[in-house]
């Protein structure tokens, strides 16, 4: 495992699987959700400055990183439920959630469905799961055609050559100075045992097969998104551009949208200093309004 300075390890036990939990620092919690193809290591250069203020948790999802193996449960819903889970086997009540790529996903589904959980809601490189299909976003799918190979059978396979997983990170990222080759590497080496291959595998397939219709006709915008909620995404993202971030506003009580210049899809890595920076910019707003409405009262 990397290990970066100040970050203590533990595996908490919750819902059936053990689950691996980067944490440093104290107080507030916030809980920090990874994307693919990366782990808890994506967030090494925003760690430390957050744990001057927070107590940080990065935790790795079922099936990756250090965490359990998992064959199933790999719908979102149910990686938003075992956020949720380790939540209380933690014994944290409520928290800040910021959550990249897949993790911002999961973020916006544990905010829209247990919206007592979660604090603030931070999502990087993740469009709200409220999308409506248009001419715009079928010409844009085509983005997303890497995920039919890696959601194939022939997906494990795929992620198992060298590489696979360092072509991604070069095509979906604009600034690399903190995604060295060793950086590469080093994801590219932990997705080619099978079962983490397998189990990103059927990630992709699961949503392709079972969610991506049901999220197109609705699923989501029947509900609202209560939850304070800050996006930010890459100008040059190759997988998402703006227009995937446009028109969500009215599905949530309080959004903010912000374009981020010259990086892609890799924020906690392309732009460490500029997510540390909204981070706590958001955050301490709601610390502002938590001491005002005290104040009130």
């Amino acid at each position: 495992m990397p290990q970066v300075d100040g970050v203590r390890h533990r595996f908490q036990a919750a819902g059936g699987l053990n689950f691996h939990v980067a944490e440093a620092g104290e107080g507030e919690p916030v809980l920090l959700l990874h994307g693919w193809p990366q782990h808890w290591y994506c967030w090494r250069l925003v760690i430390p400055e957050l744990a001057k203020h927070y107590r940080v948790l990065a935790m790795d999802l079922r099936g990756f990183g250090w965490t359990d193996i998992a064959w199933e449960g790999l719908d979102k819903e149910t990686m938003a439920d075992d956020v949720a889970n380790v939540m209380g086997a933690l014994e944290i009540d409520r928290a800040c959630i910021v959550g990249h790529d897949w993790g911002g996903w999961i973020g916006y589904l544990l905010a829209i469905r247990r919206p007592e959980l979660v604090e603030r809601l931070i999502a990087l490189s993740s469009p709200p799961p409220f999308a409506k299909p248009s001419l715009r976003g079928v010409w844009n799918a085509r983005r997303f055609a890497y995920q039919v190979p890696i959601a194939s059978p022939l997906g494990p396979r795929l992620m198992r050559r060298p590489s696979f997983v360092a072509r991604k990170v070069r095509r979906w990222s604009r600034n690399r100075e903190h995604i060295r080759n060793d950086v590469q590497r080093l994801y590219g080496r932990d997705l080619r045992a099978s079962t983490r291959a397998r189990a990103a595998s059927l990630l992709y397939r699961e949503f392709l097969v079972h969610e991506i219709g049901p999220v197109l006709a609705g699923r989501y915008r029947k509900l609202r998104l209560t939850t304070p909620t800050l996006v930010l995404h890459g100008e040059r993202d190759p997988l998402l551009p703006g227009v995937f971030f446009e028109g969500h506003e009215q599905y949530a009580d309080d959004m903010t949208i912000e374009a981020v210049p010259k990086v892609g899809h890799l924020l906690p890595e392309e732009a460490p200093e500029l997510v540390t920076e909204r981070t706590l910019e958001f955050l301490a707003a709601e610390a502002t309004g938590r001491r005002a409405a005290a104040g009130a009262t």
